[in-house]
Order: structure tokens, then sequence, then C-alpha cells
């Protein structure tokens, strides 16, 4: 599996626990502070080394420190940076999140570099050299240049999968409509895809974008699991029981486990379980790039796990 990541790469810093701000100049003490690549592009990414896939990592970042630190840590997880755009013009994309103590993650975001990626900056030669081609926020280009990128992979015989980082609404769907034709695989969360439709269910919601053209859609749900929807069937996958520190990352973690099972010629459904089982790795730790689980690793924690009834 040679995968280009495409779009949105971001430098999260985190802490935990955070339960509230502190007023003024107050400050508190936490258990941990760390600095991790992320990003709907970048974190996905990372999960995708973990499971043996090679990895090219292609958008937009600063020349900032904060540019070089995300570009070494996707390094340290060999993934090649050199298709990642300097933009001197522009800080890196960056994040701050205090991570509450039940896992969830609000955040203080500065799109920056992201702004600056166009279609120009896109290594088409690259993107035809590969096996895989997950774009990562594609609503930052728009549907029409997205669909430029998206229909020269097809033409190439590149499988193509995007997920969503924007919250889902009517007119985003609209904005991003002209490439979903051109998409394979679409990854979102339930809540984009009811925001999107307007549907009463996910089924309903993930069937209607089929209706756009998509080929498959793959929805998470959470700790509900996954939704699979393609145009003959519809399967439940539940998610994998853990404890839960922190959910950045979790999603990307998704959709890189679930396209590593489809380039490996598993079901949908086995795919769907290859992306739940990282997923609920990356939830037991800070960070999008928490865990040191490999291919091998998810699945024997898979075969156990379905064999015990424990942690399903």
């Amino acid at each position: 599996m040679k995968v280009v990541a495409l779009g949105v790469h971001i430098l999260d810093v985190l802490a935990r626990p955070v339960a509230e701000i502190p007023e003024g100049q107050g400050s508190q003490l936490v258990e941990q502070i760390k600095v991790t690549a992320a990003g709907a592009a970048g974190g996905t990414a990372l999960t995708f080394a973990k499971l043996g896939a090679e990895v090219h990592s292609a958008g937009a970042i600063g020349t900032d420190n904060a540019g070089r630190m995300l570009a070494m840590l996707l390094e340290d997880f060999g993934i090649s940076t050199k298709h990642l755009v300097r933009k001197p013009e522009f800080q890196t994309s960056a994040t701050v999140l205090p991570i509450r103590p039940n896992g969830d993650r609000p955040a203080f975001h500065v799109v920056g570099a992201t702004l600056g990626y166009g279609l120009d900056d896109v290594p088409m030669d690259l993107i035809a050299s590969a096996t895989h081609l997950h774009f990562g926020a594609p609503e930052f280009l728009g549907g029409e240049k997205a669909a430029v990128i998206l229909a020269h992979a097809r033409k190439h015989g590149v499988v193509t999968s995007a997920d969503i980082l924007a919250p889902g609404n009517p007119g985003l769907l609209e904005w991003i409509a002209p490439a979903l034709p051109h998409l394979d695989y679409l990854l979102p969360n339930d809540e984009q895809v009811l925001g999107f439709t307007g549907a009463s269910t996910l089924v309903d919601g993930c069937r209607m974008l089929l209706d756009r053209g998509v080929g498959c859609v793959a929805a998470t749900a959470g700790a509900d699991g996954a939704l699979v929807v393609d145009a003959e069937t519809s399967t439940a996958v539940p998610a994998f029981a853990t404890d839960v520190v922190d959910t950045t990352g979790c999603g990307d973690a998704f959709s890189a486990g679930f396209m590593r099972g489809i380039a490996l010629g598993r079901s949908l459904q086995a795919s769907a379980e290859l992306g739940c089982a990282a997923a609920a790795h990356v939830a037991t730790g800070l960070g999008s790039d928490h865990g040191s689980f490999d291919l091998a690793g998810l699945d024997s924690y898979i075969a156990a796990a379905q064999q015990t009834g424990v942690g399903v």
C-alpha cells in the first residue's frame, strides 16, 4: 500500500486532565503535556504508517518552528514529508487541546498554512504512482478543486477516500458535492452524516450520500462503533470497549485502519473492525500518535476479543 495522505496537517499541543480553565493568571498542575502530529491527513498518516503502509504526506506547513517540529514528528514514523509545501506567509496550522477528565477535547485552533494550499501545490505525479489517495478535509480546497485531484487519481487506478473535518451542514455538503462522485470511500462521523443530509437515521443518511455518487460510506459513531453502507449492504460494527483517555485522532485512526483493511483485500466488515481496533488503541492515551500497535498486534487483539467476547 503506497498512500498519499493529502490535506490538513496540524501540530497539536495537548494537556490532560483539564477540568476547567483557571481564571485570570491562575495555573493548575496536569499529569501530561504532549506535542503530536495530527489533522485529517496528518493524523491518518500516523496510523497508516503503523499498519505497514508506505506513506507520503502532502499539504502545507509554515516555515516556523512549529512546521519543522510537525515534519519531524511525521518523519519519526517513517512518513515522507517531501511534499509538505512550506508557506512563509502563514504559520503552521496548530491546535491547543485541554483534554477533559472524561476524554472530551475542546479545542483552540489556528487554521494557518492550510488556507494557503492550492491546486498548484498538489503532487499529481506522486498521486498517479500511489495505490491509495486519502484526502483529509477536502472542504478546504472546495469540491471542484478536490474533484480534479480525485479524478486524476482514479484515472490512474488509485483508490480514493476522504473524511471531513468541519461540522456537517447542508451548505458544506453542497460545497464539496462535485468531489463526491470521485470517491470510492467517504469516512465521516455520524453527526456529519445526519447534519449533511437531514436524515432521521444514520443508514438513511449514508444512503443519501451514496445517491450523491460516493461508492461506500463508513461512518463512525463513537462508542457505538461504525456503520458501513454500500449499494448492496449495510453493516454495523461495534466498538471495542476501552478505557478512554483522549478521543483526539480516533476518527483518523479508524480511517487509516479501515482503508488498510481494504488495501489488504479484506471485507467491509473486517476492514471496519480493523479501523475500530486502531481507534480503540489511540483512545487509551494522549494524542493522535498514541499506541505502539502494528497490523499483527491489532489482528491478534480483534481475534482475542471476538473469541472471548471481552472488549467488544
